[in-house]
């Protein structure tokens, strides 16, 4: 079916590779292909080079896909594997998100040794978290907790956990299940308090829109349902213009023929928040999604996405 190998795409971290994997062992059981068919190529990215500054200083997540976006145009991948959440809302001309494989666990694991939840921590007590979404609804839970930048891996960020530097971390559950590191996670945080990042649990797959021998290979590996989920909070996230310089939550979830949406905006402090949500017919995922994103825009103002 491929005369040559098909090219995959990732960063090169534990994780990144897990779901390279993920994806070449489904394409290979969806087309009976050795693995001889695949070659996973490592692409080191802007974000993995910098690790002493925040994300939203040096340029926010698409710091995570530039390179990799590159190799594609260019034609050294045949596509791209990458974490959802990673992804920034408008991509460049002639790449597209062309499947999606069925989504992991969407919620954000407690760590720490000294704590069974957020809410048992003794005051004062120090996590360690590099998202300001995570920091931000850290603060507004517990506003007499220290939030400190926590780079790194999430092996880099164990360590640092299990060597003190910090009382505790969140992490995305999905990451610690990829990997067998489930055993790692505390307690695990309920969406209706503490909502996840766009995209978190589910991997996409990049590639060219010409490319179709390529998007026929992808199409027996794509789950519908994840990408439906996935339109909305996409979309959400393009109204609010989001980055990782705003602290964004928002996840969709289906029950039948039917959508919910909830989104969450919140000042990186935690002093402020504004939430809405809205439920609809799945074809409407798109339209449910910039609908939730305009009400929290016309909730918040005009200058409150500027003061963050």
């Amino acid at each position: 079916m491929q005369p040559n190998p098909l090219r995959i795409g990732t960063r090169g971290s534990a994780l990144a590779l897990a779901q390279a994997h993920e994806t070449r062992d489904r394409l290979m059981a969806a087309h009976g292909l050795a693995d001889e068919a695949f070659e996973i190529v490592v692409i080191k990215t802007s974000g993995d080079r910098i690790q002493d500054r925040p994300l939203s200083e040096v340029g926010g997540k698409g710091l995570f896909t530039k390179e990799i976006e590159e190799a594609l145009l260019d034609k050294r991948i045949d596509i791209a594997v990458h974490s959802s959440k990673d992804m920034p809302t408008h991509l460049p001309d002639g790449l597209a998100l062309t499947a999606f494989l069925p989504r992991e666990d969407v919620r954000d694991a407690f760590l720490s040794p000294k704590a069974t939840s957020l809410n048992d921590l003794p005051e004062g007590a120090v996590i360690g978290s590099s998202s300001l979404r995570r920091q931000a609804m850290i603060k507004r839970i517990r506003p007499d907790i220290d939030v400190v930048m926590y780079r790194g891996n999430l092996q880099t960020r164990l360590r640092k956990l299990a060597e003190g530097e910090v009382d505790a971390t969140l992490l995305a559950a999905a990451g610690l299940n990829r990997l067998g590191l489930e055993q790692e996670i505390t307690s695990l945080l309920d969406t209706n308090d503490f909502l996840p990042a766009v995209g978190q649990g589910a991997i996409c797959i990049e590639s060219r829109e010409n490319d179709a021998a390529t998007l026929s290979m992808l199409a027996a590996i794509h789950d519908p349902d994840t990408q439906i989920r996935l339109d909305a909070e996409r979309a959400f996230l393009a109204v609010l213009d989001g980055s990782c310089r705003t602290p964004i939550g928002g996840l969709a979830t289906l029950d039948g023929g039917r959508l919910h949406f909830k989104g969450i905006v919140l000042k990186p402090d935690g002093s402020e928040a504004h939430e809405a949500e809205e439920t609809g017919a799945v074809e409407d995922a798109v339209k449910i999604g910039v609908s939730v994103g305009e009400a929290l825009k016309e909730r918040m103002g005009p200058s409150f996405l500027a003061e963050t």
